[in-house]
């Protein structure tokens, strides 16, 4: 029986009715380590049918690193258009400052967070510092895969003594690294905020990423571009935000709920009840990114 939710076999089925489509990354692209099967074959169909394509990740660093990344992967650079991602909005959000949010911000900035993710701000006018001495926390994520927001209370009991604002340039709480969840920047962002902290936002479901990405995609018309998530929270909420139709991968984020593994079809009334409870609805839903 079919949901509320259709399941497709495929972009294909739908592809006609957008000039570009927006992906994102983890759970949808790859796992973390690996491309999945299948999808260097669907970008080149996307490619062949003429579509424009951006990737759009939460991941707390610049756009450059992911496409060393991709290529890493086995996904050429002339398979995709462009890349936007959270680091990237906030390295240009740091630079820019004409947000109010970031204007406000001092020079001196406590980085929590991997070296890995320090592109976020070299090269800017900021100084790294202790929390003694800072006036803001750049969150970007737990140092080690491992960790969890608890390994990081005594920071932010320390930040929010001095009442630091934090900018948290991954809003993802949790993604899945080869079947294990690992925490992100964003569930130590959110504990911050439930603790009193305040929390300036990049990233998906931010309709102001949307807006970047848009630009680079290069179609004008929202109703002819469609996002491609595994995260009702995150991709199809952001894409709703942003005036985009969505399409669901249920073989990421979400697998555990719908009582899946990776690649394999949800019962369609698992899928309508999952919807229901997020209240997001994606106008179709697919087990894996293919074409």
């Amino acid at each position: 029986m079919m949901g509320a939710v259709p399941l497709i076999s495929g972009l294909s089925r739908l592809a006609g009715r957008y000039d570009g489509f927006v992906l994102d990354l983890w759970g949808v692209i790859h796992d973390g380590v690996e491309a999945y099967p299948g999808v260097v074959a669907t970008l080149a169909a996307l490619r062949t049918a003429g579509k424009r394509t951006v990737m759009l990740s939460n991941a707390p660093r610049r756009s450059a690193a992911l496409i060393e990344q991709l290529g890493r992967l086995g996904i050429a650079r002339d398979l995709y258009d462009e890349v936007m991602s959270s680091g990237e909005a906030v390295h240009l959000e740091l630079e820019r400052r004409t947000d109010p949010a970031f204007a406000a911000l001092g020079r001196r900035l406590y980085h929590l967070g991997p070296e890995r993710d320090r592109n976020v701000f070299e090269g800017l006018d900021y100084r790294p510092a202790g929390l003694d001495e800072a006036d803001f926390v750049l969150n970007t994520g737990p140092v080690d895969l491992t960790e969890s927001v608890a390994d990081y209370q005594d920071a932010l009991d320390r930040a929010l003594a001095r009442r630091l604002p934090m900018v948290c340039a991954n809003p993802d709480h949790v993604v899945i690294r080869q079947g294990s969840r690992v925490t992100c920047a964003g569930a130590i962002a959110e504990r911050y905020a439930d603790m009193g902290g305040a929390v300036v936002w990049r990233g998906k479901p931010d309709p102001a990423i949307y807006d970047l990405a848009l630009a680079r995609l290069g179609v004008a018309d929202r109703k002819r571009v469609c996002a491609v998530g595994d995260a009702l929270h995150t991709d199809i909420k952001g894409a709703r935000l942003a005036g985009f139709d969505a399409v669901l991968v249920t073989g990421g984020i979400h697998a555990e709920e719908l009582g899946v593994r990776w690649g394999e079809a949800p019962v369609p009334a698992r899928l309508d009840d999952l919807v229901r409870r997020h209240g997001e609805t994606p106008v179709a839903a697919m087990v894996k990114f293919c074409w």
